[in-house]
């Protein structure tokens, strides 16, 4: 049976630069893979390429078994696929709950939207005190937290997140990681970048690691958090 996400031999890049030699990685239905690496590894350009915001020069995406190489973002989004991008991407000058209703574009059914809306509130409940609270005047946390509850609005087979925690207070990033863990749990798999590499790797089952744009090691998350590399580089031991 195939794998939830299978990524081979993809080469991509921007213009006539190639960041992406040849990679490969699998993520399992239900499962957190997380890939580390240094700034300019090529973490974004990989999650970018799968998400169909950069076309892929050469290689496979599948999701489902299926080749989905090239599609564009909102055809991804049909077929469950979503990428909450590094940085911020609320929509400032419309409160939490627009922000939401935005994430179910796609949702014809009014009444489904509002039961998804309630379930985000649910996950996190800052969000419902700030239902009425124009985004661009919540913490960074705050936002961040947005900009995954619209994500999730309509339901996915794969989160993509790429570098969550960054810019974020420890108590933040600890919540971040918590509710990462309860979507693994739920069923939802999770491909997340990341540099805070001690929390990534804590959080899920398989990791990668990006060095120039291949992948220079891969395997239990255990495996690497042992590995004499990985933590003299990524975990400061």
């Amino acid at each position: 049976m195939p794998a939830l996400l299978e990524i081979e031999g993809l080469t991509s890049g921007y213009g006539p630069v190639a960041v992406l030699h040849e990679v490969g990685l699998r993520v399992e239905a239900g499962e957190t893979v997380c890939v580390l690496g240094a700034n300019g590894a090529g973490k974004s350009t990989l999650v970018n390429t799968i998400a169909g915001i950069l076309r892929p020069r050469a290689g496979h995406v599948r999701l489902d078994g299926e080749d989905v190489s090239g599609l564009k973002p909102e055809a991804l989004a049909r077929k469950g696929l979503s990428l909450v991008r590094q940085g911020r991407s609320v929509f400032p000058f419309m409160t939490v709950e627009e922000n939401l209703d935005m994430g179910g574009w796609l949702m014809a059914d009014r009444a489904r939207l509002a039961e998804r809306r309630e379930a985000i509130f649910s996950m996190f409940p800052v969000l419902k005190e700030r239902r009425n609270q124009m985004a661009g005047a919540m913490s960074g946390g705050e936002q961040k937290m947005l900009e995954i509850g619209r994500s999730l609005v309509v339901p996915l087979k794969l989160l993509m997140l790429d570098e969550p925690s960054l810019g974020l207070s420890p108590k933040m990033r600890d919540l971040i990681f918590a509710r990462i863990r309860d979507f693994n749990r739920s069923g939802l798999a999770v491909l997340l970048v990341e540099q805070n590499a001690f929390e990534a790797l804590a959080i899920s089952s398989r990791a990668y690691v990006l060095e120039l744009g291949r992948i220079g090691l891969e395997g239990s998350s255990a495996e690497l958090m042992s590995d004499r590399r990985v933590r003299e580089h990524y975990l400061g031991a």
